[in-house]
């Protein structure tokens, strides 16, 4: 079977300045057109093991039986995982609920087609004829603010919990995800990343990395520009390009 093989790809976590761990994971396979960020939640040991069990899971998924196939697989995947996260943690009847869970941002690549599948606040955004798009839309309270109740994105994001999320792997019974498929044109990038990334970097500076030619120097331009600021979460990139 033919798989995105020509696409070049490069990936990179980092703890960042303040955090001791590193709850975020990532995947990096472009021979089989996947690639995942996964940003844990929960305490360092619970988040840890949710972004790890995710990317490990869906590295797992067989390549074969075409797009639409691959796509519905992915899904059931990432809906299988959130159920094996809740039985996973048992709570005693003396303390309060807790959370093992994480986000996800998965892109799927074949041929001229694309899916990016997620839940969370971990992005997709596509860099394409010198601008950029971002393909994902948060699943975070500030995001909610704002569709619902028409707050500008300024009032929502002092809102004190606006960075709590409303979907995620493992945090609820119900696993809601959200698909966005399109057709790849040439000369297309794709960059798959956490929020502690994109919230440490300009919208300028994210499309001025992803128009570099190697997927590596847009890496390290991402990197380098949001490790001169504060960094204060963990950041995760995966930069896809042909």
């Amino acid at each position: 079977m033919q798989v995105a093989t020509r696409w070049r790809s490069a990936a990179r976590t980092d703890p960042g300045k303040v955090r001791a761990r590193n709850e975020d994971a990532f995947l990096d396979i472009p021979e089989h057109g996947l690639w995942v960020v996964a940003d844990g939640m929960g305490g360092h040991l619970r988040g840890d093991r949710a972004s790890r069990l995710i990317v490990e899971s869906l590295a797992e998924l067989p390549m074969e039986g075409g797009y639409e196939l691959r796509v519905r697989q992915l899904r059931q995947c990432l809906h299988w995982l959130n159920r094996r996260l809740g039985q996973e943690l048992t709570v005693p009847h003396d303390r309060p609920p807790q959370i093992m869970g994480s986000t996800v941002a998965a892109l799927l690549l074949e041929g001229d087609r694309a899916a990016c599948v997620w839940a969370g606040d971990s992005r997709c955004y596509l860099w394409r004829g010198s601008r950029l798009y971002q393909l994902t839309r948060d699943h975070s309270l500030q995001q909610q603010l704002i569709d619902e109740q028409g707050v500008s994105p300024d009032e929502a994001r002092k809102h004190p919990s606006a960075h709590a999320l409303t979907r995620a792997v493992g945090a609820s019974d119900e696993l809601a995800l959200e698909v966005l498929e399109l057709k790849v044109h040439p000369g297309d990038v794709f960059l798959l990343c956490s929020d502690g990334l994109y919230q440490a970097i300009t919208q300028e500076a994210l499309g001025l990395s992803m128009s570099l030619a190697s997927p590596r120097a847009a890496l390290e331009r991402l990197f380098d520009h949001a490790l001169q600021g504060p960094a204060r979460d963990n950041l995760t990139a995966v930069v896809i390009r042909q």
